[in-house]
């Protein structure tokens, strides 16, 4: 009887399959209708405390990745790391970026939300920024400035003018006159209360290539009075040979009569036309602080209220005033007054025309405020050729340039003659924009 079920044989040759030539088993087969339930792990009555998490600066310890017991965790166990979790130095990613970590041991790296700053494009938009500013400053300046210049003399009515010769020509006039002055000014300033106004002092200021040249006309200069065009009525008067002082020409007919006499008389074109009155004289002064100067001689005059002792001293506007208005005090007369003159406006603009006074808007806006409300100038004056002729007369004490007085020949009937043979070379020099060689008195 055969005791083995499903057809098996007692041969037990055949018990480890058929066609086995070995008598040794072969290997385990594969069972899949048999399954095995996984053995639960054993967990101890009392398991040790759970371990804490390391500080961050010490990296991931291995030791916890199985639980902390060497065997696999229960899949239902959590057992407080998040192993995708990347702790300290940023060693689960390739840039420290990634798992939401941080770089840590305070190496001022990267903070997820917080790159760090780009301090070149910082550097860069406060400079776009600091330029915009001062280049809107500027032109708002230049535009406030401009506005207040007083362009009321018309060359264009001036006629039979000289050619234009090389560099720039500027006529500058200093006026007696006392528009916008107060009583109590004009008192203190000793300027009087005649009507009108005349010229107190006039120069050429020529700036060109070899350097600026400073000429002082005398007010008391004999000259004669052209045929001109009256600035008002448009009427031409012709001229008779009539003789007078050059101050004279002014109070005829204004600053158009006086650049025609000048033009006439020395054969130089005149370019722009610049006067001041005497209020607004003082008051660029005391705008900029008071004038430095240096006087050799003390001299004292009642009329204008000079009282000064010789050495370096600082000039208010009264002051300042009172000593380019001084000729009583002289033996020269009005050819020392004009010598004190061209020294105090030279070093007026060399202090004016500073640093501490253009970038100080504490400074700059008092003081074309105080000269352009009194500045009278011709219709195409610009504020470049006005800043450039105040520059150029800056240069004429720094060394490159040179100032001197109409070269006189001698007198009559109280007017000083002008050098006709020297005028005509000085001219001629200024007009082939030349080294002035001519000296005069």
């Amino acid at each position: 009887m055969n005791d083995w079920p499903d057809r098996r044989t007692g041969d037990r040759s055949e018990r480890y399959g058929r066609g086995s030539a070995s008598p040794q088993p072969e290997s385990a087969r594969s069972m899949p209708h048999i399954q095995r339930r996984p053995a639960q792990p054993r967990r101890p009555q009392n398991p040790p405390q759970r371990p804490q998490v390391p500080p961050q600066s010490q990296g991931y310890d291995d030791r916890y990745q199985d639980g902390g017991y060497g065997d696999s965790p229960d899949p239902g166990y959590d057992s407080g790391y998040n192993t995708g979790q990347v702790y300290g130095s940023g060693s689960g990613g390739s840039d420290g970026r990634g798992g939401g970590g941080r770089r840590g041991g305070g190496d001022g790296g990267y903070v997820q939300g917080r790159p760090a700053p780009d301090w070149r494009r910082r550097i860069k938009l406060g400079a776009l920024t600091l330029v915009v500013v001062v280049l809107a400053v500027s032109i708002s300046t230049y535009f406030w400035a401009d506005s207040k210049l007083k362009r009321e003399v018309d060359l264009s009515k001036v006629i039979d003018r000289p050619e234009s010769g090389d560099g720039t020509n500027y006529l500058i006039v200093g006026s007696d006159s006392r528009e916008g002055m107060s009583d109590e000014e004009k008192k203190r300033l000793r300027t009087g209360s005649a009507e009108g106004k005349r010229t107190d002092s006039m120069m050429i200021l020529h700036d060109g290539s070899n350097g600026p040249t400073l000429i002082s006309l005398p007010r008391d200069s004999n000259v004669e009075i052209p045929t001109f065009k009256g600035s008002e009525s448009g009427k031409t008067f012709q001229g008779t040979g009539r003789q007078v002082k050059l101050n004279a020409a002014y109070a005829e007919d204004g600053p158009e009569l006086l650049v025609r006499t000048v033009e006439f008389n020395t054969g130089l074109h005149i370019d722009h036309y610049v006067e001041i009155g005497f209020g607004g004289f003082a008051k660029i002064v005391d705008a900029i602080g008071g004038v430095e100067l240096d006087i050799p001689k003390a001299f004292k005059d009642k009329k204008s209220g000079a009282d000064f002792k010789a050495g370096k001293q600082t000039l208010n506007g009264e002051q300042s005033l009172a000593f380019v208005r001084t000729r009583y005090a002289f033996a020269g007369s009005d050819l020392d007054r004009t010598k004190n003159q061209q020294k105090f406006l030279a070093a007026l603009a060399s202090q004016t025309a500073t640093p501490s006074t253009i970038i100080n808007p504490f400074k700059l806006y008092p003081t074309l405020g105080a000269g352009l409300d009194t500045l009278i100038v011709d219709k195409d004056m610009s504020l470049w050729s006005l800043a450039n002729m105040f520059f150029a007369m800056k240069g004429v004490t720094g060394g490159d340039g040179t100032s001197m007085n109409m070269p006189i020949s001698g007198s009559t009937g109280g007017n000083l003659v002008w050098d006709k043979a020297k005028v005509k070379q000085l001219v001629q020099q200024l007009n082939n924009d030349e080294k002035v060689t001519v000296t005069g008195n």
